[in-house]
């Protein structure tokens, strides 16, 4: 049976864990060749030699601007083209405004919205010469509202969603589309990388929303998924949230 992403080459950025980890699964379910990259390069590595030939590993520091033409010319040398790059590598950074410092800040930055950047400017040239493309770029709820003690994680997302805009603007005429995904509270080991490494119970957070549940890493892969195939041709620009109802409601609810 033909998957939804046979054909298509990806890369998928932080690919090691978490949400990156369940798209690389997703893609490769549904046909897609992925070069997965990330800087936890055991974890990355293990995945890879996992799912087999459909997927390659690669150290990439997305906020590192060298190392982007690279990992570009690998994926075309490797698997003949590339059609679609899923930015998703992040890190949160929680603290109170005034006990963020500026490295503290600059480090989320770096990584999230400067990373984002890099790879949708280095991918262009390639997509173009494959006929078009689709560019996926991992924002989140704090890409369209705040939360306390994320100022430095909140710009990012925010930046995020809007240099999406301004690259599905640029880059339709080339048959790319660009759109953004912003999820809610997700089972994934961001927060508690934030956190120093604490165990976190996250069930009364998604006792909050409206479907009362933490999200999987799993759930937002599948919608990674529709972005980054063809049944989502006509879509680009657009903010996509899966988030389980987090941002249906305001702060004046009481349920």
């Amino acid at each position: 049976m033909t998957g939804r992403l046979s054909g298509k080459v990806a890369i998928v950025t932080g690919a090691a864990r978490g949400q990156g980890e369940a798209t690389v699964r997703a893609f490769v379910r549904e046909g897609a060749s992925v070069l997965a990259t990330d800087v936890v390069d055991d974890a990355g590595k293990a995945l890879a030699d996992e799912l087999g030939d459909a997927v390659a590993y690669r150290h990439l520091d997305v906020g590192a601007e060298e190392e982007w033409p690279e990992a570009v010319a690998d994926v075309v040398a490797r698997f003949g083209r590339l059609d679609v790059l899923v930015n998703n590598a992040g890190v949160m950074h929680l603290a109170p405004l005034v006990s963020t410092t500026l490295a503290d800040y600059e480090r989320v930055v770096r990584v999230n919205q400067i990373g984002t950047f890099l790879g949708m400017r280095a991918v262009v040239p390639a997509m173009i010469e494959a006929g078009g493309g689709a560019i996926v770029n991992l924002s989140s709820v704090e890409g369209l509202a705040a939360a306390r003690f994320l100022t430095a994680y909140t710009a990012s997302k925010f930046a995020i969603r809007g240099m999406t805009k301004v690259a599905a603007m640029e880059l339709g005429e080339h048959g790319i589309r660009v759109n953004s995904v912003h999820p809610g509270m997700i089972d994934t080991p961001m927060i508690s990388d934030a956190a120093g490494g604490a165990e976190l119970d996250m069930a009364w957070i998604g006792r909050k929303v409206a479907l009362r549940r933490v999200g999987r890493p799993e759930e937002t892969a599948a919608l990674v998924v529709f972005l980054a195939s063809d049944e989502s041709s006509y879509c680009t620009g657009a903010e996509f949230v899966s988030d389980g109802g987090a941002t249906a409601t305001h702060a004046l609810n009481l349920g």
